[in-house]
């Protein structure tokens, strides 16, 4: 493990600010949950809740940091507690082979997703635009991990697939997937078995102490905590391959989908990333007052591009005028440039697994008449955005033209210009795609069944974890409307009743 210490630490390639960042400790709203040992910052958007932990930054903030995510910052997605696994008994033997370390950008199939909760509930929480983050990984290449075990991808008819699985214990079984494993032999597409993060071992959010790093391909296929690898004739068989990461038709309900199998379709599988984009400046609620109109010329537009597969992002374009009209913008991407990319060399067939930037400097005047600024990208196999969402269940690849609204506003005598993005991330309020009225009253549940009164003392029985869902024993006694708002659709609140059994007594009350 001295080596490996050795090897995760000492690099020059990484900044040596990237993991800067102050106010990283144990988070108040981690006590009481089994993640109340894990370092997270406290700007980081939660989504779901309290637990499990899914965040990402303000999307400000985010672009603040420039190319490369500090690991405090980057995005979240886990889909229950983090594993307390410990370094020294983690059994890995890395000495005498080749490693690998270069930037990959990673982003969550559900990024955006709150866009397209607004038109429709999904199965999905409130991601907003910021679910995607970039990072310098690194790792051992799992292409030899295979060759060592005896692995040979002989081509034939019949699609053979390296299936991982990591030892988080979910409601379903443990998390797993699977990649082609043609995919996984060829060293162009830099699969690797990553034990560093921005020179550091990896954080506990982030899969410690061992994660799978697929670029070009969605965080889903990523497995953190990973536990064991396979290859098989066929696909993972764990629940959370087939049940989440897919794109399904949009006459597809959830009902519809378990009933006709449809989350068995191969062709609905999501692997590799879409092209996406999304303005970051100006940001949500900006506002510029007119009376600098006579002093600012200019106003420059920015935001970020990515795409999958290892394609090229090659231009990004701007609309102020509702998409009838297309402005070029400066295109820059930093990942040509970055050491630990200069370092490898030139690769034989190019890939590009990193996001990025774009600027757009206009006028102060064009944003007058300007009712909305759009952008989209185009990679190199010249697919680009469409204008419209396409609705899904699983609210996934939401990848639409960014639409940030221009309006004109006052404060007094104070008259400004003022942006507002679709949404903001979680429940967090405001963005011109949520609905203004205020939402509705909730009428206490009836009970569906014969309500019955509970003593504290049948209660009290209840008395270990097995006993009790582990939501309800983290969230005993305490508001959880965020919670149940950030994970529940309109048709599960219709269903509270079916699951009100019952209150308890009076006399009992005042003794909690």
């Amino acid at each position: 493990m001295d080596t490996l210490e050795q090897t995760v630490t000492n690099n020059s390639i990484i900044p040596n600010n990237v993991n800067q960042v102050n106010n990283v400790g144990i988070d108040p709203r981690d006590i009481g949950t089994p993640d109340n040992w894990v370092p997270r910052h406290p700007e980081l958007v939660r989504l779901t809740g309290k637990h499990p932990f899914n965040a990402e930054a303000p999307l400000s903030l985010l672009m603040d940091q420039g190319f490369i995510t500090p690991n405090s910052l980057h995005y979240v997605r886990n889909h229950g507690p983090v594993p307390k696994l410990q370094w020294e008994t983690h059994r890995l033997t890395v000495n005498g082979l080749p490693y690998k370390e270069f930037p990959v950008t990673l982003c969550c199939a559900g990024n955006r997703r709150k866009e397209q909760n607004m038109i429709k509930q999904t199965k999905g929480f409130n991601w907003g635009a910021a679910a995607t983050s970039c990072a310098i990984w690194k790792g051992v290449p799992l292409s030899h991990i295979l060759k060592l075990a005896g692995v040979v991808d002989h081509k034939t008819d019949k699609p053979r697939y390296v299936c991982f699985a990591g030892c988080d214990k979910l409601p379903n079984g443990y998390y797993g997937t699977s990649l082609p494993l043609e995919w996984a032999m060829n060293d162009a597409n830099d699969v690797i078995l990553a034990y560093g993060m921005n020179g550091e071992r990896l954080p506990p959010d982030h899969g410690y102490p061992l994660r799978v790093i697929i670029p070009g391909c969605i965080g889903g296929r990523m497995v953190k905590w990973l536990e064991s690898i396979s290859v098989s004739d066929k696909e993972s068989d764990s629940y959370y391959h087939y049940f989440d990461n897919r794109v399904l038709p949009p006459e597809y309900d959830a009902e519809r989908a378990n009933k006709e199998k449809a989350w068995y379709n191969p062709d609905y599988i999501i692997n590799k990333l879409n092209i996406n984009s999304a303005i970051t400046s100006p940001a949500h609620n900006e506002r510029i007052p007119l009376s600098s109109f006579v002093s600012t010329k200019e106003y420059t537009i920015k935001g970020y591009a990515y795409t999958g597969g290892g394609q090229k992002v090659t231009r990004v374009e701007v609309s102020l005028d509702g998409g009838n009209t297309w402005l070029l913008a400066k295109l820059t991407q930093p990942e040509l440039e970055h050491p630990a990319v200069l370092k490898r060399g030139i690769n034989p067939i190019p890939r590009f697994w990193c996001w990025s930037f774009w600027s757009l400097s206009v006028p102060l005047y064009s944003f007058i008449r300007c009712e909305e600024i759009s952008v989209r990208a185009w990679d190199s196999t010249h697919n680009t955005q469409p204008r419209s969402p396409t609705w899904n269940i699983m609210g996934m690849m939401n990848n639409c033209h960014f639409r940030v609204k221009v309006n004109t506003a006052n404060q007094g005598k104070e008259f400004f210009l003022e942006f507002t993005h679709p949404t903001q991330p979680g429940n967090n309020p405001g963005g011109w795609m949520v609905k203004s009225e205020p939402p509705k009253a909730v009428k206490a549940p009836e009970p569906s069944i014969s309500a019955r009164t509970f003593t504290l003392k049948q209660v009290e029985k209840h008395n270990t974890e097995k006993d009790c869902l582990e939501a309800i024993l983290i969230n005993a006694g305490k508001d959880v409307t965020e919670e149940f708002n950030a994970i529940h659709s309109s048709k599960a609140r219709s269903r509270l009743s079916n699951f009100y059994i019952g209150d308890l007594s009076d006399k009992s009350q005042p003794k909690l």
